[in-house]
């Protein structure tokens, strides 16, 4: 792996240029528009002295890597490579094209690689005479800074080839995850309940997008929320995407958008490109403004929940409410607190025989001094939500309410993200200790899947799950068998199959 050429000298082929050359391999540089080249090296020599000036790396190691990067003038220059890498368009039929061509040019050791992020690397190899040779190797933008490659292999690819790519991403100091071939890989795979379930809940009406992206943020630790990420990427690419999940698994409801993506997209309403998206970006440096639901303290509230109840707040959040009277007697109380997680609070009062008219859920997982997601139903009284609020406020601790739904927002939307990783775990797309840190590095969230599942508890991501597909009977929400399996035998979810 000394000897790499590299076709396509955009931002991944240069960024995929640059580490190579800085980890000491000798790097050929092909693009058709030979413009593209001679800008991607002026790229790569600006970038590598902007990382000697904040002094991370010397003066001569970045003049040592820019003299290893070569531009070729025809891919017949790229003939004595031990690895060449495609970065070219997405297009299927102009990767296997190339593919073709290099199998003419190329010695039969030589492996080849594509960075293709959406399509399927068993479908590029295909067009090859050897395809045992082809292996996805998928980087992520930029590549100088986004530590994590996916190692793809399909079913023909010899494991040499992914070996041998494992040892080439370490050297160039990224860690690799290696996958099955299988739509989305990891990371776009393990993305899509987070978007999905925030769109499905602002389509339910259970709150509105600032207060879902604030409840993400501040309670469950995300950098951003589902819409302020959509409007970052924008509906143009995100949609498209969303769309081609849902149908590369055949109509799997699991990957299933929301209609609602569609039709903002139609309307223009793009993001921070168009202008305007979820939120409006027209001022010059406009960020968006976050829904405060702070409430000004009140008199003392009466208030009671049951003891030693499923439904019972835990011990946490009742430590927060010093300045309120416990009543023993629900008729008497102003506020009747429950915290039911696979149940909605309308189920919850039917069945506890309660005045709907004064109970207000707790989340009980996500709740704390930095925020307090607050439940209601449709015969909750507004009197009965203010003081409720005002119960928190009198700690100044933010309060968001939102309808009824099992799960709240929070764990609804981190429950849908554990599941889908332990299919993919099911699946064998790759292990959930790789699932895990693709999740961090690539996806940015605060605790990979199984680590967030685990510290929760897989019995209640089971009981989320399952409230939701009680509820609505959409198999969206069906448990994988990964995390049923688990649950029961309280096992925890990096536990794995004897026989896998």
């Amino acid at each position: 792996m000394q000897y790499i050429g590299i076709i396509g000298a955009g931002a991944m082929g240069r960024g995929i240029a640059q580490v190579c050359a800085l980890a000491g391999c000798q790097v050929r540089l092909f693009d058709r528009a030979e413009e593209a080249v001679s800008r991607a090296i002026a790229f790569v020599r600006a970038d590598l002295g902007q990382a000697v000036a904040k002094g991370k790396i010397s003066e001569s190691d970045a003049a040592a890597a820019l003299s290893r990067i070569f531009p070729a003038h025809d891919v017949k220059e790229l003939g004595d490579c031990n690895l060449i890498v495609e970065a070219i368009l997405e297009n299927l039929d102009a990767k296997q094209s190339l593919m073709r061509e290099l199998e003419a040019v190329v010695r039969p050791e030589c492996i080849l690689a594509t960075n293709t992020s959406s399509l399927s690397v068993t479908a590029i190899a295909a067009a090859c005479a050897l395809p045992e040779r082809v292996v996805g190797w998928h980087f992520f933008n930029p590549v100088t800074r986004m530590k994590l490659v996916e190692v793809i292999q399909a079913p023909r690819t010899k494991p040499e080839a992914v070996h041998a790519l494992v040892a080439l991403s370490q050297r160039v100091g990224h860690r690799a995850i290696v996958t099955s071939d299988s739509p989305g890989f990891v990371v776009n795979h393990a993305g899509r309940a987070f978007v999905t379930e925030g769109l499905k809940l602002l389509a339910e009406r259970v709150a509105e997008h600032p207060v879902i992206d604030t409840i993400l943020r501040i309670s469950a630790g995300f950098r951003m929320g589902p819409f302020e990420l959509l409007d970052l990427t924008g509906l143009d690419v995100s949609v498209p995407v969303m769309e081609s999940i849902h149908s590369q698994y055949y109509g799997d409801d699991r990957y299933r958008p929301v209609a609602l993506a569609r039709t903002r997209l139609l309307a223009g309403l793009l993001g921070r490109k168009s202008g305007q998206g979820f939120y409006c970006y027209q001022e010059k440096n406009a960020t968006p403004k976050l829904v405060s639901q702070q409430t000004a303290a009140a008199a003392v509230v009466a208030v009671w929940w049951p003891e030693n109840s499923p439904v019972t707040p835990p011990n946490s959040l009742l430590a927060l409410l010093p300045s309120v009277s416990r009543v023993h007697d629900a008729s008497e109380a102003d506020v009747i607190l429950l915290a039911p997680l696979g149940r909605d609070l309308s189920t919850t009062v039917a069945d506890l025989q309660l005045d709907p008219s004064k109970a207000v859920a707790i989340d009980p997982l996500f709740s704390g001094k930095a925020g307090v997601t607050l439940m209601v139903s449709p015969g909750t009284t507004a009197a009965t939500v203010d003081a409720a609020r005002a119960i928190f406020a009198a700690q100044l601790i933010p309060t968001f309410v939102i309808a009824d739904s099992p799960g709240y927002v929070a764990p609804r939307v981190i429950a849908c993200i554990v599941n889908l990783a332990c299919e993919m775990a099911q699946q064998g797309i790759a292990s959930p200790a790789d699932i895990d840190v693709a999740v961090r590095l690539g996806l940015g969230y605060p605790v990979g899947p199984f680590e967030w599942g685990d510290q929760l508890g897989a019995k209640h991501i089971l009981e989320v799950l399952q409230g939701l597909y009680a509820t609505f009977g959409d198999q969206r929400y069906r448990p994988s068998p990964w995390l049923v399996r688990r649950a029961r035998l309280s096992l925890p979810l990096t536990a794995p199959d004897r026989l896998g």
